[in-house]
C-alpha cells in the first residue's frame, strides 16, 4: 500500500477528509525526522500547488494536532513547530534544540504526578503533555560543538 493510500486511511479514522492538502502536508512531515515550521511546510508545497496559502497550512496542521495525527512542539521560543510521530504507542518527546531532531523517550512519569494530584491535592488529571528540550548526542560531540562556537 502506498504512503497517500496509508494517510488516506488514518486521516478517514480520525473523521478528517482526505485532501490533497492534507496527504501533502503529512507527506512533508512524514519525510523529515525534525520538527518544521508552517513556514517551512508552506515552502515544501509551494511548488506542488498552484494556489496555497500559508493560513491553509497552519489551518491544516492544527486540524491534524488536535486529531492527534502530528504532534506540536511547543519550542522555548515560543514559536509552533510541527512533526509526524511514527510511534502510535504512549510515549513522550526529546527536541534536540540545535539540529530539530525528535526522538522518542519511553519514560512517562504520569503515575507519580497522577498519583500526587489525586491524593494531596484531591484532583484528577485528565491528561498530560511532555517535550523535553535539549541537545542530542550528535549536537553534543565535541565537534559538533566546536562547528558552533566557531572554533
Amino acid at each position: 500500500m502506498n504512503r497517500d493510500a496509508d494517510f488516506s486511511t488514518l486521516l478517514r479514522n480520525y473523521h478528517l477528509k482526505a485532501t490533497p492538502k492534507r496527504l501533502a502536508i503529512l507527506d512533508v512531515l512524514a519525510h523529515d525526522p525534525t520538527y518544521l515550521s508552517p513556514e517551512d511546510v508552506w515552502k515544501r508545497l509551494k511548488g506542488l500547488f498552484k494556489n496555497i496559502g500559508l493560513p491553509t497550512v497552519y489551518r491544516n496542521l492544527e486540524y491534524l494536532s488536535n486529531a492527534g495525527i502530528i504532534i506540536k512542539v511547543v519550542h522555548p521560543d515560543r514559536k509552533l513547530y510541527y512533526y509526524y510521530c511514527h510511534n502510535a504507542d504512549h510515549h513522550h518527546h526529546f527536541v534536540c534544540t540545535a539540529c530539530k531532531k525528535v526522538e522518542d523517550l519511553t519514560f512517562c512519569g504520569m503515575e507519580d504526578i497522577e498519583q500526587e494530584v489525586t491524593q494531596r491535592l484531591k484532583g484528577r488529571v485528565v491528561s498530560h503533555f511532555l517535550q523535553v528540550f535539549g541537545y542530542c548526542r550528535e549536537c553534543c560531540s565535541g565537534s559538533a560543538l566546536q562547528r558552533r562556537s566557531g572554533s
